[in-house]
This record gives C-alpha cells, sequence and structure tokens, in this order.
C-alpha cells in the first residue's frame, strides 16, 4: 500500500474549524486529541448537525448512519467518516474523505500517534485534509482502494476483534482450572510480539506445529467436558492452525527445491508423527526453545 503524504511538508496544515459529529468513544477521544494539537474543533455534535460554522465535518458515527448524518450537513463543506469498511458513496454530493485509524478505542482520549490510518479522498483538496489531519494526530497514513475495503476491514477485525474473542474462550477454560487471566497474559504478548517480527509461519508453536497429536486429543477431550458449547470453535482453530502449519512446510519445501536454505518456521521443525509415536518424543529438545522464538510458547 503506497504511503499518504502527511508531513507537515508535503501537506497544508487543517484549514479552518472542524465540527465532529457524533458523540460516542471514537468522536468524543478525536475532540480532545485534535484540540490537544491545536486544531480548532467543535462538538461532539449530535448527527443532526449541519456544520454551518465548519470547514471540515467529520462523522464519528455507525456505518448505517454515515448516509443520514451526512445528507443533514450544509452544502460546501469538505465532509468525512471514520469507517474502514464503508466508501465515500455515503457522502455524495460532499466532496469527500475517510480517515480509517487503525486503533481500538476503549475510552473517551486515546492517543492516535504513530497509528496506522487508512485515508481516501474524492479530490485532491479532500485527500489533502485527510491528510493533514492524520498528520496533526501524527498518525501514519496509507491508501485502501474502495475494491479492496471490505476486504482491508475484515484483516482488521480479524487481528483485533477475533483475537478478543478467542482470548476470551481461553480465559473461560482456564477459568475451569483455577487459573486467572493474568497468568496467560504473558503468553499472549509474547506471541502477538514474535508474529509482528516474524510473520505468522514462524511465530507458530504449541502442540499443532510439533505434530503432537497426542496433546490436542486431550486439549479436545477437556474442551468436550468443561466447555462443549466452545468445541465448534476449538475445532475450527484447531484446522485453521494445522492449515498453518502445512502450508509451512510446503514452503519450506519450495524454498529447499529452488536450492534455497529454507527460513527455520516452527512447522518445518515438526517431526513426523508415526504411529506409535508418543507425545514425549514429540516435545522439543531440553536445549530450549528454537532461537526463532525468543519469546514464550505454551
Amino acid at each position: 500500500m503506497p504511503d499518504v503524504p502527511t508531513s507537515p511538508a508535503a501537506v497544508p496544515p487543517v484549514d479552518g474549524t472542524v465540527l465532529v459529529v457524533g458523540a460516542g468513544r471514537m468522536g468524543t477521544a478525536l475532540v480532545s486529541a485534535l484540540t490537544a494539537v491545536g486544531v480548532v474543533v467543535r462538538g461532539p455534535a449530535g448527527r443532526g448537525a449541519t456544520g454551518q460554522d465548519a470547514e471540515v465535518v467529520l462523522l464519528a458515527v455507525p456505518d448505517a448512519a454515515i448516509a443520514t448524518a451526512a445528507a443533514r450537513v450544509a452544502p460546501g463543506r469538505l465532509v468525512g467518516h471514520l469507517s474502514g469498511a464503508t466508501s465515500l458513496e455515503p457522502l455524495a454530493p460532499h466532496e469527500a474523505f475517510s480517515i480509517h485509524p487503525l486503533v481500538a478505542v476503549t475510552a473517551s482520549t486515546v492517543s492516535f500517534a504513530g497509528v496506522p490510518a487508512a485515508l481516501a479522498g474524492s479530490t485532491a483538496r479532500a485527500r489533502a485534509a485527510a491528510g493533514a489531519l492524520a498528520d496533526a494526530l501524527g498518525m501514519a497514513g496509507f491508501e485502501v482502494a474502495d475494491a479492496d475495503r471490505a476486504a482491508y476491514h475484515a484483516a482488521a477485525s480479524i487481528a483485533s476483534n477475533f483475537l478478543v474473542a478467542v482470548e476470551g474462550f481461553a480465559e473461560e477454560l482456564a477459568t475451569t482450572a483455577g487459573v486467572d487471566r493474568a497468568a496467560l497474559v504473558p503468553l499472549v504478548r509474547a506471541t502477538v510480539e514474535n508474529w509482528a517480527d516474524a510473520g505468522a509461519h514462524d511465530a507458530l508453536t504449541g502442540p499443532i506445529a510439533r505434530g503432537d497429536h497426542e496433546t490436542v486429543t486431550r486439549q479436545r477431550a477437556a474442551v468436550a467436558d468443561r466447555l462443549p458449547e466452545r468445541l465448534a470453535l476449538f475445532d475450527a482453530l484447531v484446522s485453521a492452525t494445522r492449515e498453518l502449519a502445512s502450508s509451512a512446510i510446503r514452503d519450506a519445501g519450495t524454498s529447499a527445491d529452488r536450492g534455497h536454505a529454507p527460513p527455520e518456521t516452527a512447522a518445518a521443525r515438526q517431526p513426523d508423527a508415526s504411529p506409535g509415536t508418543t507425545a514425549a518424543s514429540l516435545e522439543p529438545a531440553a536445549s530450549g526453545r528454537p532461537a526463532s522464538h525468543p519469546r514464550g510458547r505454551p
């Protein structure tokens, strides 16, 4: 994705007053953050606001409410939304832009500094406005084509929302064993850091990556006994993890066929699970975890 220039030398400063429409967590956080960096901002206002006293109107409303809120805005304003999945079409006929910060806003104040943000604009002036607002907040902008927005936003939801759902499952199961959520936190953080550093193939560890089918079978039995309503989720996660491990092996084999030394992915280290193999024989050597995994693993 090409970066959208958002340095002070590349885009003009925010020109005029910005009205934020929508008094939820995102709208409230944006008003606070924009005020802190010296932008003239009003709001957060209700969804019927016309923006009569503003040059830029930023709609911090649910996706389904964007078109209705935009229709209330007086002509001649630059109008933007904050949706990741929605195109600029619901903002027509206004000169339109969008900014989608890739950050979870759970409070009325949040730092947007360094946050990646998908930017779009229907005109050069609209794109410049999006870039100027992103720059003022210290965000790192990039472009996503309208045709790619649903896929982009789905990826963001998987990376954030689905991760929380999986961790909720882990927390539920750990509770049945008398283990507090706090005990899992270092593992979760290390796993995310490994993925950020090396990608999914190299970050994958655990019994599936090691080919320890007996352990996975025991895990499944525990889930079936203690959280039977979560068994389908466990099975889906096992299937997806096995596919990831298998794809890592295929990629490693392709590299070897081409005469290149394949990277030492977790799956590439997976031993054969031949009949009679025991769970103990599939554990890593006593010398410790592989060098490509500097952080914890289950």
